[in-house]
């Protein structure tokens, strides 16, 4: 092929690009709604009729079968709450003929399909008419009534070259305000006129095209006293129709609720509480690690902590504290002394070594000795001592999916409320570990007498770490509850906590489980009370350094470090040792410097 005969299939090609796109654009550009009329007629019962004459020119393109047309059925009021009004279809024709259609749900309201899709439009005009009906479209102020209407909507993707709207209202109603406002939604235009008669009609007019996504709204207000206002029935029953989502989110509430509370009193109730009095010794049998786990019917990190103190008060490890790093080392080979439980953690942590950072390096060896744990106080002290009655949980986490579900199936948006509904479930949890971590670092920092910088800036970080996750959070919510309403968002969140409520209170102590709590809370009570005439101490321990030690694992279980550290701490300096004891199983910022009860405090707050 010559170069010739390139050059001109290319130039051809060219040139017939250039037609059918200038074709295209002038059909697009040709294609218009010429006259926008609507004719609107409000009744005294507060329903409204409106006839829409729309007048197209049609070439083909985008007006190929017939047009559509959207009518929003749900708003939002000034509260945040949804509206839904009625919308009913009483006719629809095309150049004065019957014309087939079909309607649509869509995300706030209807969307109407005029025209047969086995019908393609000739090239020309068409006048479509739609008369429909719809009701709470009055505004019912104090002093007075009023009609906001969007007459074109804002949804066009054509020119339209003039619109009007005829408002009639009721006999008798003088109208007291008329304004319109053109543009796009929220714009407040004035290219209109206002033929009025001084009666109960009034006429807009638009003096200049508007623009694809333009459009007319207008608001005529009239005295009180004309439109009838709706009935104590008619006011229950817009309740249950505006708030659906609500009232299912409640309804589901309520029937969360008693379902936990029969079983809270079949299985929840706690034995009767004894008589407490101070205890001088833990229960027979119950290492820090164990008397914690009764105590709080589950795990909880101080459990832990405890274990760890509780191995180094027998002398099978080191504790020794760095810049706020703790690193642990095995000092004897006897394990009778320890508790099953820490058996268990000593076997993981000295598996194939006799020193272990706790830094993240060590997650995985940490976490197995956790586990362990849990697994070895799980076996010897749950059932005997205490009932989770978890079982009894999973009825009450299937009612409140199923309340999801129904609220979500009630909101406005649907698709949109099941999917944040979907996001936040997964987000929440993640924000929430880490609000809880920053707590914890904080509560930790402040718990010390004394902090390291890097204990501060570690803080300092984490927070800073995790604002963009709640800053997400709540924007999460806040979308959420544009799509649903915030009463059914509280409804939710109230659900959520429920469970978490419940699960706290199912747990109950057995017989056995009871007479040990109040020993332990016997036992705390010496621990905590600084008043030593509260106490029949005739035959309370004497007070050693020795006794401190012992019983500090004990004390940080039950969260009395400092007060236990203060009594010693007056023993010491009774005796002129305050300023040389330290414990031997420690080493690490001088115990001098920042005493007993800020050594406890920052051990027990390091350690969880």
């Amino acid at each position: 092929m010559t170069l010739i005969k390139k050059l001109l299939i290319l130039s051809n090609t060219v040139l017939i690009i250039l037609m059918t796109t200038s074709s295209l654009l002038r059909a697009v550009e040709f294609e218009r709604i010429i006259n926008y009329h609507s004719h609107i007629v409000v009744h005294q019962d507060g329903n409204v009729i409106i006839t829409e004459t729309i007048k197209v020119l049609s070439a083909g393109e985008k007006i190929q079968r017939g047009i559509f047309r959207t009518f929003p059925t749900r708003y939002k009021d000034q509260y945040g709450n949804t509206v839904r009004v009625t919308f009913e279809i009483l006719k629809i024709t095309k150049n004065g003929y019957k014309e087939p259609f079909h309607t649509e749900n869509v995300s706030n309201g209807v969307k109407i399909y005029i025209g047969s899709k086995d019908v393609f439009l000739s090239p020309g005009e068409y006048t479509y008419t739609i008369v429909y009906q719809t009701s709470r479209q009055i505004g019912l102020f104090e002093d007075f009534d009023e009609l906001y209407w969007n007459v074109t909507g804002n949804d066009w993707d054509f020119t339209i070259g003039q619109a009007e709207a005829v408002i009639e209202l009721p006999p008798g109603a003088s109208i007291i305000n008329k304004i319109a406002y053109t543009g796009i939604q929220g714009e407040q235009g004035k290219n209109y006129t206002i033929d009025y008669d001084a009666t109960h009609s009034v006429k807009f007019t638009t003096t200049r095209p508007l623009r694809p996504g333009q459009g007319l709204t207008i608001a005529v207000s009239w005295q009180k006293g004309v439109i009838a206002e709706p009935t104590p029935k008619q006011k229950l029953g817009y309740l249950f129709s505006d708030n659906q989502n609500s009232l299912m989110g409640l309804l589901g509430l309520i029937i969360l609720v008693f379902y936990y509370f029969q079983i809270w009193l079949r299985v929840g109730k706690d034995p009767m509480k004894g008589l407490i009095y101070p205890q001088f010794a833990p229960p027979q049998g119950f290492s820090p690690a164990a008397t914690r786990y009764v105590m709080q019917m589950g795990y909880s990190n101080r459990v832990f902590s405890a274990a760890i103190v509780n191995m180094a008060v027998k002398g099978f490890l080191k504790i020794t504290e760095k810049r706020g790093n703790f690193t642990l080392t095995k000092t004897d080979s006897d394990y009778s002394p320890l508790s099953a439980g820490e058996k268990k953690i000593a076997l993981k942590l000295f598996a194939n070594r006799d020193t272990i950072e706790l830094k993240q390096k060590n997650h995985a060896s940490i976490s197995g000795a956790i586990s362990e744990l849990k697994k070895t106080l799980k076996r010897d002290f749950e059932k005997i001592h205490f009932q989770r009655n978890s079982e009894k949980m999973i009825p009450g986490i299937i009612l409140s999916i199923l309340t999801f579900v129904a609220v979500i199936y009630y909101s406005s948006e649907r698709e949109g409320a099941a999917f944040m509904t979907a996001w936040l479930s997964g987000w929440t949890i993640g924000t929430g570990f880490l609000v809880y971590m920053v707590v914890n670092s904080w509560r930790a920092v402040l718990a010390a007498t004394q902090t390291s910088s890097s204990e501060k800036a570690g803080a300092i970080m984490l927070t800073l770490f995790s604002l963009p996750f709640i800053g997400a959070e709540l924007v999460g919510l806040f979308a959420f509850m544009s799509m649903t309403s915030p009463l059914a968002v509280l409804l939710v969140l109230t659900v959520i906590a429920t469970n978490i409520v419940f699960y706290r209170l199912l747990k109950a102590p057995t017989i056995l489980g009871r007479r040990m709590m109040d020993h332990i809370e016997g036992f705390k009570m010496y621990l905590e009370t600084a008043e030593e005439q509260r106490l029949n101490m005739m035959t309370a321990p004497n007070k050693t350094p020795e006794l401190f030690e012992k019983f500090l694992p004990y004390a940080l279980a039950l969260d009395v470090e400092n007060n236990w550290a203060k009594k010693f701490n007056d023993v010491l300096a009774r005796s002129g040792q305050a300023e040389s004891y330290s414990p031997s199983w420690y080493a690490g910022r001088s115990w001098s410097s920042i005493g007993a009860t800020g050594f406890a405090s920052s051990l027990g707050s390091s350690l969880s």
